[in-house]
């Protein structure tokens, strides 16, 4: 059978090669995307003098892993990874805090202005940043925050996606059912909060915990504010420094940022699972 009937074709049938377009489409695709890092650790491992051969190489002719410990040696990267990892987790957790809490109010309570103030959030996700960093700054100032931790992940506590994203989830996948048999079996809302919302949100949680990390890891504009020393950069500022004193030693600045990606993709490799299951789970229900 041929699919077909009466010279229609049955909307259930699919046409000959699809899938193998589709996916050899999603082939090049990723391959397209994973070859600048495949090229960067490729160039992390090479001399001084094979960055620069014509026509370039993809592997190195001779392999060199002494590059990892001289950057090490060329810069402080591992006091500026301890900071970007106080920052980062940090930011994380309190994210996923202040999302879990907010997402509990708006997805389950009823109260006089809900929906206004829950617009309200999601709209300040519309401004960019450089509209309200000067105010922050200063609100950072008249706090002594400068040169802080605190001072530095400021910004990122607060997700309105994460937000969102949490509403979402315990609004349409934990049903009013459950919380009210808490009640009736003598829950406090606290104990419903730790007890039942927390561990149901696991998988949105992991999903908003990568991004979150992601965010912080990555931050440049606001830390290059609020670090005035070089004692409190953070890897994205190490990393600038260290590309304006080895402009032309490439091999160096691709170890360098091997060093910064590499724990974006570990968090990623842990947490992935959580992502693809928060998506499954949550969808985009209004």
């Amino acid at each position: 059978m041929d699919g077909t009937a009466g010279g229609v074709r049955r909307p259930g049938c699919r046409l000959p090669g699809v899938p193998a377009v589709s996916h050899g489409i999603l082939l090049a695709g990723s391959l397209a995307m994973l070859f600048p890092f495949v090229w960067m650790l490729a160039t992390s491992l090479k001399p001084a003098e094979e960055t620069l051969l014509w026509p370039p190489r993809l592997l190195p002719i001779h392999w060199r892993f002494a590059n990892y410990p001289e950057v090490l040696d060329a810069a402080p990267f591992v006091r500026y990874f301890l900071n970007s990892v106080v920052v980062s987790v940090g930011s994380m957790l309190l994210v996923i805090a202040t999302s879990l809490i907010a997402g509990f109010i708006f997805g389950k309570y009823t109260f006089p202005g809900k929906r206004v103030l829950f617009l309200v959030i999601l709209g300040s996700a519309m401004f960019p940043f450089e509209t309200y960093m000067i105010p922050l700054y200063l609100t950072m100032k008249s706090l002594g925050w400068i040169n802080t931790y605190p001072g530095i992940a400021a910004p990122y506590v607060i997700m309105s996606f994460g937000i969102f994203l949490m509403r979402q989830h315990i609004a349409h996948s934990i049903p009013d059912e459950l919380l009210d048999a808490a009640r009736v079996d003598g829950a406090s809302e606290l104990k419903i909060f730790l007890r039942v919302i927390v561990p149901l949100c696991s998988s949105a949680i992991g999903a908003l915990g990568i991004l979150a990390f992601i965010q912080a890891w990555a931050a440049f504009i606001w830390p290059l504010l609020m670090a005035t020393h070089r004692d409190m950069y953070i890897m994205e500022l190490g990393l600038s420094t260290f590309q304006f004193r080895y402009t032309a030693d490439y091999h160096f600045l691709c170890a360098a940022a091997v060093l910064n990606t590499v724990p974006m993709l570990i968090a990623f490799i842990i947490l992935r699972r959580r992502i693809m299951e928060s998506v499954a789970l949550t969808g985009l229900k209004g």
